[in-house]
């Protein structure tokens, strides 16, 4: 998939500002505030309907405006056009039309045009809380996986009808009788995504060991599935951790009623991330930590590429921090030639295979 062009109208910094990429890798750079970032959440907003840091849409008006607009041009590997254009003002809610047809739901637009991202900030996806690592599941198996974006969607509805029916839950019989039936439509759903999440760890860890290796790294990396009902999810079947999950559900029944929530079910899941069998996030170093996810990012790259015939745009915001030369050259030699990515840099990097330019010159 390959952006063709991009213009933001009111969008954060940009008033007016318009970004014809090329092909392959392409580096914006300018000093810290000018604006890079921008480009980037602009873009993501046109693949994934949403902020590029999970901002909220008003945040991403421009200084005074009362809307902004983008207008994007993508185009995929078979050379087959699609347009995408997002609009939100202060008086109306957001809206997304794909090819002059406006979506009903923004999911619609998740996986149309795959996108990864890579930032600073999902150094948490590594050595941050649970939710990141749920988040990174759920977004990367939500672009090629149509039956697991719809289950997680119902999923989190029918969570929420039960946490709803545990707030105000007594000892009245018709409360009780519509709590199993949540719980019953709850364990189907959560058997269906965790068997999923198994399955794409499972075939992940095949695509990430190999670029683990090519970065020049000498540890096995590994990854294990925590499943909150302390089932081992990849020697179960769908059924079986559905058939788990409502058994466990009668065992917890006293805590769910005194704590008022749902205290198990994939949206409690984890993953760890292991080198050499120990927990990552607990024994790595910052530098460790930063490039074990530019690679789980490649990696990615790869992945949904491999499962979905189409290579993902690339966004990274902030690449070269805190990385030495040796691992920027091996990382760029991994982008080289996997599809398009769009890296920001405070500075001009002296890169043959890219396409440089100043954010300053698209801004003028």
């Amino acid at each position: 998939m390959h952006l063709q062009e991009i213009k933001l109208v009111n969008f954060r910094k940009h008033a007016d500002l318009t970004f014809v990429p090329s092909d392959g890798i392409n580096l914006v750079y300018g000093p810290n505030g000018s604006g890079k970032t921008n480009i980037l959440e602009a873009v993501h907003y046109c693949t994934l309907a949403k902020g590029f840091n999970r901002s909220l849409d008003r945040e991403c008006l421009s200084f005074s405006a009362d809307y902004f607009l983008l207008t994007s041009r993508f185009s995929d590997d078979r050379g087959i056009e699609v347009s995408v254009k997002v609009s939100y003002a202060k008086t109306a809610e957001k809206r997304i039309f794909v090819n002059s047809e406006e979506l009903k739901k923004f999911s619609q637009l998740i996986g149309r045009i795959p996108c990864i991202t890579f930032s600073p900030m999902e150094l948490a996806i590594v050595s941050g809380s649970p939710q990141e690592r749920r988040r990174f599941m759920d977004n990367a198996l939500s672009q090629i996986n149509k039956r697991y974006l719809d289950d997680l969607l119902q999923y989190r509805r029918v969570l929420q009808q039960r946490n709803t029916l545990l707030a105000v839950m007594g000892d009245e019989g018709t409360v009780r009788n519509s709590l199993e039936i949540w719980t019953e439509k709850l364990s189907l759903l959560a058997g269906s995504i965790m068997s999923e999440r198994s399955r794409f760890l499972s075939q992940f860890l095949e695509y990430f060991q190999p670029v683990y290796k090519q970065l020049g790294l000498g540890e096995m990396p590994g990854f294990s599935y925590c499943s909150s009902i302390g089932k081992h999810v990849p020697e179960t079947t769908e059924e079986e951790l559905a058939n788990a999950m409502m058994h466990r559900f009668k065992d917890i029944e006293a805590q769910e009623m005194y704590r008022k929530q749902t205290l198990l079910g994939p949206h409690r899941d984890d993953i760890v991330f292991l080198l050499n069998g120990v927990e990552v996030k607990k024994y790595a170093s910052q530098g460790q930590l930063r490039t074990f996810l530019i690679a789980v990012k490649l990696a990615l790259q790869r992945f949904i590429s491999g499962m979905s015939g189409e290579k993902p745009l690339f966004l990274l915001d902030d690449l070269f921090s805190e990385l030495d030369r040796k691992r920027v050259e091996k990382v760029l030699e991994l982008l080289d030639g996997s599809g398009q990515s769009i890296i920001t840099s405070t500075d001009k990097k002296e890169i043959n295979c890219a396409y440089s330019i100043s954010v300053e010159e698209l801004m003028q």
